[in-house]
């Protein structure tokens, strides 16, 4: 695809948003306000100073990636607006920020490229599991951790001088930080780990040198994770390790010992934190727990069934109702607005977004390159399905934000660098 088929591309996902908006002021018995060319302005900014990088930094990038991820942010920010105009209004700065930092990492690594990525990984490792520590700083600090909904997430800053209160969720940006030391590690050591040698009764294992550090990092990024009950990230965390040594070593191993240990690890958390018993409990049967921790199963379960084939129309229905509708659950509110059509195209979007980053991979002759590339991919289509299946009821409920489309500027920041890797790599492999 041409690049000037990729702006058009995004100018069409600006307008998407745009007349979504417009949309929803309709229905609210306004007429076009300044809300509209906002939100094309700040699409058409954010988007495009993504696409002005490229075409400086990164010419031979792939020109997929963008125009899916604006339509994704685009469906997603009409439910946000249509729910709470507010939240909006902060998701479309979080946007523009999330935007150029992409491009600011792009001419970062415009000379040195991904490489510098490679030399630098413990370091990375380093900052990544910082970050996993932040929440846990005292509340009586300036800077501190917060408990929401039961889990210890969230980074709080108090603005001397005033009452207002800055957050963000390190963890987000920690998991793009790690997936790139295994990448690099794994680049390294991918043939040695592919041979099992070492023989623990029935079962055989690489070398414990080069297993120990994946180990090492794994388990200092789960112990942390499970002290902040954060169970969705650690499953999330885990995914992402296992499926980036099945890339790297091509050994079908890793992936069963990955699942034996997922499941010991769910019966252990059922039976150690009760917020999970909950959630498993109104997994199983969420409309004999209607009234407590079912509720929002339930709640997302009606709007999905409401919307039927074409949806509710945008600003019609009453996705209002669905507890945590604009970041764990804002599939169900587009299910509910734009019905089955709506749906599937969220889907097709997600799929072919996987589908590219798989491609950028594939195409790598780099190892380093190729396993970031996949780990990468695997961040957004693994995180993706967890919150997909927890809303569908085919998983419990974890937490996750949707990938672009959830409000959250953590969140978007941390999609955005994956985007941005993502272009610089598939710029790399045609030079």
């Amino acid at each position: 695809m041409t690049r000037r088929a990729e702006t058009g591309l995004i100018i069409a996902s600006a307008l998407l948003a745009a007349i979504g908006v417009a949309i929803v002021e309709f229905t609210r018995g306004n007429w076009l306000n300044a809300q509209v060319a906002l939100t094309f302005l700040a699409f058409a900014m954010s988007f495009g100073a993504m696409q002005f990088a490229i075409t400086r930094w990164a010419t031979g990038a792939s020109s997929l990636l963008l125009p899916i991820a604006s339509f994704l942010t685009s469906v997603g920010f009409i439910e946000i607006y249509r729910i709470d105009s507010d939240l909006a209004a902060l998701q479309r700065w979080s946007l523009l920020i999330a935007a150029v930092s992409g491009a600011v990492l792009l001419w970062i690594l415009r000379d040195s490229g991904c490489a510098v990525l490679r030399r630098y990984r413990y370091v990375i490792l380093a900052i990544g599991v910082g970050f996993l520590l932040l929440p846990l700083l005292p509340d009586a600090w300036p800077i501190h951790g917060s408990t929401v909904n039961g889990s210890r997430l969230w980074v709080r800053i108090d603005v001397p001088g005033t009452s207002r209160v800055l957050s963000f969720q390190p963890g987000e940006l920690a998991k793009v930080l790690i997936t790139v030391f295994l990448a690099s590690y794994l680049a390294e050591r991918a043939d040695a780990m592919s041979v099992v040698d070492r023989k623990i009764g029935p079962f055989k294992f690489p070398e414990p040198r080069h297993l120990g550090p994946v180990l090492i990092a794994a388990g200092a990024a789960f112990l942390v994770l499970i002290y902040q009950r954060d169970l969705g990230a650690s499953l999330l965390l885990f995914g992402i390790f296992i499926g980036m040594l099945y890339i790297a070593t091509g050994r079908s191993f890793y992936v069963m010992v990955g699942t034996v240990l997922a499941v010991i690890a769910a019966f252990a958390a059922y039976s150690a934190f009760d917020h999970v018993q909950r959630r498993i409990e109104a997994w199983i049967d969420p409309f004999g727990h209607y009234s407590d921790a079912g509720y929002q199963t339930v709640q997302g379960l009606f709007a999905m069934g409401s919307g039927a084939l074409t949806g509710s129309g945008i600003g019609l229905g009453r996705p209002d109702l669905i507890p945590a509708a604009t970041t764990d659950f804002i599939f169900a509110a587009v299910a509910e607005e734009m019905g089955l059509a709506g749906s599937l195209a969220v889907l097709a979007g997600f799929g072919l977004l996987v589908a590219a980053g798989f491609g950028v991979a594939l195409r790598s002759r780099d190892r380093f390159r190729k396993y970031l590339a996949g780990g990468l991919t695997i961040v957004i289509g693994l995180q993706a399905i967890i919150i997909l299946g927890g809303v569908l009821r085919l998983l419990p409920i974890t937490g996750l934000t949707l990938p672009f489309m959830s409000y959250g500027g953590s969140s978007l920041l941390a999609n955005m660098v994956i985007i941005a890797l993502l272009l610089r790599v598939s710029h790399e492999e045609r030079l």
